[in-house]
């Protein structure tokens, strides 16, 4: 189960900030653009966020009700469907499935499983492991099995191994700063 095969990394991590709880657009657009959240991946104007929204909500993954407002217009407050909160947990969950969506899609993923705890995100730390294994192991299969005599095609093949060593680096990394329990309260605060 996933969103339309049009759907961007961004939309995903929408849902994540209605899972946490029901919540209006501007609020959402605060959380995606504090310095020390998803804004450190990505940015995103309001109109884009608000068309996203509503892009959501007609595809069925978010309903809204209205909020009223004193001396101003009722304000939408977003909730997830059960297909909204099934997608996102499975999205979440799953590792990528290339080294390029290492730096937008995999970061998105990790800031919600942080969020969510050290049950979430250390799930989804040792399958991504597992995953760039896999791309390793692979690629030197590939760089083992080139024929002699061609060195750019030996170069991209260590440029990409190297890459995919320095993600088990990081993930190894990221691992360790899993937040303790105390520290996983103050996390979700921000």
């Amino acid at each position: 189960m996933k969103l339309s095969t049009n759907t961007l990394t961004v939309e995903y991590a929408l849902l994540g900030f209605v899972y946490e709880r029901p919540t209006h657009g501007y609020d959402i657009y605060q959380q995606l653009s504090a310095p020390s959240g998803l804004w450190q991946v990505w940015r995103m104007k309001q109109s884009q966020l608000y068309a996203l929204l509503t892009k959501l909500e007609d595809e069925e993954y978010l309903v809204t009700t209205l909020q009223p407002q004193e001396a101003r217009p009722p304000r939408k407050v977003y909730s997830l469907t059960a297909i909204g909160r099934a997608v996102f947990e499975q999205w979440l969950t799953s590792p990528v499935t290339h080294g390029r969506q290492m730096r937008l899609e995999f970061l998105a993923k990790l800031y919600f499983a942080y969020r969510q705890g050290p049950a979430v995100a250390l799930p989804l730390i040792e399958q991504q492991t597992v995953t760039c294994l896999h791309w390793l192991t692979a690629l030197q299969e590939q760089s083992s099995a080139l024929p002699a005599g061609e060195p750019f095609a030996y170069a991209v093949q260590q440029f990409r191994i190297s890459q995919i060593e320095s993600f088990l680096t990081w993930l190894a990394t990221c691992q360790l700063a899993l937040p303790t329990p105390a520290l996983h309260e103050e996390y979700k605060q921000k």
